[in-house]
């Protein structure tokens, strides 16, 4: 992938973090739509599955219905932020660099007018073990929009350095530390 900085994408909004310099922590929004889908169990109602990003809709209130059909309907969650944090420039390139850039969206059970809530949107593969360490949570994975790609990365170029691996050599055991010690007088 090609290491410029692109220019701002008018449909999606962005900003430097508070407090921190425009060259630091950066970041985006982006609107979420899930579809909602009817199953055949006793014991859950639906199942909700994150459909796609697109550009935030200020003029669109959270969780307004945008299309239905026979057991399944697609709402507008709301916009959620993706931040991005220069030490964290490894994990965003490892997510580029992995042939297919992947955004994963965070939904939680309970709250929200349908019983469920847009929790956070992230590209940092590595965050996404803490959130599925809570069981309850539903994550999902979705194809990168190309305007945050590479929004993602001139950030990457930027911030990103690479470090070399460097392995741990062992301390070698003093042999005649681990020798059987002679018995001194009184030790029988």
């Amino acid at each position: 992938m090609p290491r410029t900085t692109p220019p701002p994408d008018p449909n999606l909004s962005g900003s430097a973090l508070p407090g921190g310099s425009p060259d630091r922590g950066q970041r985006r929004n982006v609107g979420v739509v899930v579809e909602r889908r009817r199953v055949d169990n006793p014991w859950v109602e639906a199942s909700w599955q994150p459909t796609a990003l697109i550009p935030p809709s200020p003029d669109r209130t959270d969780w307004s219905l945008i299309d239905e059909g026979p057991g399944w309907a697609r709402y507008y969650a709301g916009a959620a932020e993706i931040a991005l944090f220069p030490s964290e420039a490894e994990n965003y390139k490892h997510n580029l660099d992995s042939g297919r850039p992947t955004a994963y969206v965070i939904l939680r059970p309970g709250g929200g007018p349908l019983g469920v809530r847009l929790l956070a949107v992230t590209v940092d593969p590595g965050e996404i073990d803490t959130h599925s360490e809570a069981g309850d949570d539903l994550i999902e994975p979705l194809p990168l929009p190309s305007a945050l790609a590479l929004w993602m990365d001139g950030f990457v170029a930027r911030h990103f350095v690479d470090r070399p691996f460097h392995k741990r050599k062992r301390d070698r055991a003093d042999t005649e530390a681990l020798a059987r010690r002679k018995p001194e007088r009184g030790d029988g």
